[in-house]
């Protein structure tokens, strides 16, 4: 899993509440297990007409927003099923971060297992961020993990909260299994000290 430590990109804004995962990554995309090449699938019925051409009103399709890395929405964002494509067709996008005032927990916990760095602040402050991201691609945002800010563009500073263990693992990039990884010394010379002891099992 790729580190997260500080990021400095565009930010595309998605004013709308109640984003679910089917509208992230439609169901008919679910059968691979791949985590790469969902990028082109992201928000699929809004980015696309029937025949396949962009919708040129939705904000990824705008220049400005093609190389997007930051996404600022609306309340519950990533709610509805619990399908892990939802995170991976955003990051195979580029997107490394969201802010939003709130999330589903289940999108929220699988962003942090990929790499992705969710981020909940107040409604208020969302809307100012959104107002930001409404400038364009000349109005970049920094995420700095580290010390939990976010710099708008006027170089105002916001602070905001996130779970200590979350943060280490995104800043040492390490998933679950990452983290299992980190002892496997560990775990080989148990195993080794079980075999002798026990060689039955």
């Amino acid at each position: 899993m790729q580190k997260f430590t500080t990021l400095t990109g565009v930010a595309a804004p998605l004013p709308m509440i109640n984003v679910d995962t089917d509208k992230i990554i439609p169901k008919q995309y679910l059968k691979t297990i791949e985590r790469t090449g969902l990028g082109k699938a992201l928000f699929d019925e809004l980015r696309y007409n029937t025949d396949g051409s962009e919708k040129p009103d939705f904000v990824l399709n705008q220049p400005a927003y093609r190389k997007a890395e930051i996404l600022v929405a609306g309340e519950n964002f990533g709610c509805g099923s619990s399908r892990e494509h939802a995170p991976w067709a955003l990051l195979d996008f580029g997107i490394r971060a969201v802010i939003a005032p709130s999330f589903a927990d289940i999108f929220h916990s699988n962003c942090f297992k990929n790499g992705i760095l969710p981020i909940v602040l107040p409604a208020d402050t969302v809307a100012q961020l959104m107002d930001d991201a409404r400038k364009g691609s000349n109005a970049r945002l920094t995420i700095d993990l580290a010390s939990q800010t976010v710099t708008r563009p006027d170089g105002q500073t916001v602070h905001f909260e996130i779970d200590q263990f979350r943060k280490h693992c995104l800043l040492d990039g390490v998933d679950d299994i990452g983290l299992t990884l980190k002892k496997e010394t560990a775990i080989a010379k148990f195993e080794d000290r079980r075999k002798q002891a026990q060689p039955w099992l």
